[in-house]
């Protein structure tokens, strides 16, 4: 029997008795992303965990042999020692697996050499598959002393058959039979990567890593620039035609769109040129199965990528909109859920890609399961402070640029995380505050108001007559209701208190301005009207003087300020 189009792509080790293959190991890293790549690992961790705890096979049940014992002179070890003896370059010893006639004889290495590269080329034999025994394989309907070991495309597209027959001459072996051996020159005559093993030199032919040829390998550097450079020039068209196209349209999304799709365009038609230029290398079938499997698999990235893009116009075109920039919850609430949807877009886009190169996806995403509940109990505390960004996000305390404050620190906010939130103080310094704890504390908005408050006291002299107070009263009241931004509605203008060393004029008023640099040159302006008010009246303020009565014996008095 033979294998065609393996779903990995092995590193063979021919011996007599086995066949070893290395599995691709991963790793992954990089606080939210880190828990999503940590639940996926403890997903993977879960599933292998169901899978080891299932129960043994029951008692009477036969038990699978832990090792196969493969005759010398079966199918398998001649196969193995002929596919040996081409990957040391040895095509002379191993042309003795050929069944050749006495004219085909000195070109036996030749021989051996392009059926190795046909059968690179258009199948990859798994030796557990081919028969261990002497007699061969017994129940494939063959005679006796012939097994089918794989099928090679003929001139007409019909799979001819690769066969092996047993021999005693000289040792009992099994050789290629003499039809395969006289279909060997049709079958090189037909490969497309023919020109590169007659002119290479043969160090470049030798087998390499992965059971490519150097020379495969040494092309891979340059087929990927070619592709890159390529996709760069193909991008640079792409979006010229489609910049005509959006720039004929009102809107402006398209516009962002095509900005932010440059990378993604890149990367898509750079893997489109390396799918082309792929088979011209002449990849064995496992190998060129992996590279288009890998291929598909970048097409899920640059697809996830494109659509991580998308997320980020559509929240700046829902930001810029007239009804979200009239709504506070939307400027807020929108860039924490295109955070949380591009979360997503990594998650989907991890297990699609696993999903590409083959993995068990649906055992990561039951063991996804158990792994989340682990990791909430974790991390407990991100979880809160993600909820915390909710809760902020939809109670809307403050927004990012507003100046507030936090229980004991005043300062303007800069970022809200999923995580945490900064705060730039007055002295400069940043104060990260996670938003669970956030969300529970004293918050105070000054960027919220929607106009601010003048209130002071002006302190005149004991001296001040009545009609001075009225005229001082008057002159105040009239200066705040002349200025452009004062808000009529509440405005205060009393003598509120006879103080032991000054007649105190409570004033407090309202100017219809959010901005607080505007604010304090309005109030130094009207303070500075206020003191031509008093200066006019004939009054003056007063200092925190006391006077204190001092009585002698002999009844005279004495002051002493």
């Amino acid at each position: 029997m033979y294998r065609v189009g393996t779903m990995r792509m092995p590193e063979m080790r021919w011996s007599s008795t086995e066949v070893r293959r290395r599995a691709p190991r991963w790793a992954g890293s990089a606080l939210l992303y880190r828990a999503i790549a940590l639940i996926v690992a403890a997903g993977i961790l879960a599933a292998s965990a169901v899978a080891r705890a299932q129960p043994p096979p029951e008692a009477g049940a036969a038990a699978e042999p832990e090792e196969e014992l493969v005759a010398q002179d079966s199918p398998r070890a001649s196969l193995s020692r002929f596919f040996d003896l081409c990957r040391a370059g040895e095509y002379a010893e191993a042309a003795r697996y050929l069944d050749l006639t006495a004219a085909q004889r000195p070109h036996g290495p030749d021989l051996a050499w392009k059926l190795k590269a046909v059968l690179d080329r258009h199948v990859w034999i798994d030796l557990e598959d081919v028969s261990p025994l002497p007699g061969g394989n017994a129940g494939d309907g063959l005679r006796r002393g012939t097994d089918e070991v794989a099928h090679i495309p003929g001139a007409t597209g019909s799979p001819e058959p690769v066969r092996v027959v047993r021999r005693s001459a000289g040792g009992a072996r099994w050789v290629f039979s003499r039809a395969t051996v006289n279909r060997i020159g049709s079958w090189y005559d037909r490969l497309e990567h023919r020109w590169a093993l007659e002119y290479l030199p043969d160090v470049l032919l030798r087998p390499g890593p992965r059971d490519l040829l150097y020379w495969q390998w040494l092309a891979f550097p340059v087929l990927l620039l070619v592709s890159w450079g390529l996709g760069y020039v193909l991008t640079r068209l792409t979006r010229h035609l489609l910049g005509r196209l959006a720039s004929r349209t009102p809107t402006q999304w398209d516009d962002q769109m095509l900005v932010q799709m440059t990378g993604p365009f890149t990367f898509a038609w750079a893997l489109g040129v390396t799918f082309v230029l792929v088979p011209w290398l002449g990849l064995y079938q496992p190998a060129q199965e992996f590279m288009d499997r890998l291929t598909r698999a970048a097409f899920f990235v640059v697809f996830f990528w494109g659509l991580a893009r998308s997320i980020d116009v559509g929240r700046d075109v829902i930001t810029a909109s007239t009804p979200s920039g009239q709504h506070a919850a939307s400027r807020s609430l929108v860039p924490l859920g295109a955070r949380v949807a591009k979360l997503l877009v990594l998650a989907i886009a991890v297990v699609a890609f696993l999903s590409q190169l083959g993995y068990p996806v649906a055992s990561l995403v039951a063991g996804l399961g158990i792994g989340g509940l682990a990791v909430a109990l974790a991390a407990q505390k991100s979880l809160e402070n993600l909820f915390g960004t909710f809760s902020l996000g939809a109670d809307q305390p403050f927004r990012e640029g507003d100046f507030v404050r936090v229980e004991d620190f005043v300062g303007t906010v800069e970022t809200i995380g999923l995580r945490s939130s900064r705060i730039r103080t007055l002295d400069r310094t940043l104060i990260t505050i996670p938003n669970g704890k956030l969300a529970e504390m004293r918050l105070e908005s000054f960027t919220a108001r929607d106009r601010m408050r003048l209130a002071c006291f002006i302190r005149l002299v004991h001296g001040t007559t009545a009609q001075q107070m009225r005229a001082v009263l008057a002159g105040l009241e009239r200066v705040l209701r002349e200025h452009p931004k004062i808000w009529t509605s509440s405005m205060v203008v009393r003598l509120a208190e006879l103080a032991e060393s000054s007649l105190n004029v409570e004033v407090m008023a309202w100017f219809q301005t959010p901005d607080w640099d505007e604010f304090q040159l309005i109030r130094q302006e009207v303070l500075l009207q206020f003191m031509a008010v008093v200066e006019e009246s004939g009054s003056s303020f007063a200092f925190p003087t006391r006077t204190v009565h001092l009585t002698g014996g002999a009844g005279s008095e004495r002051e002493n300020e």
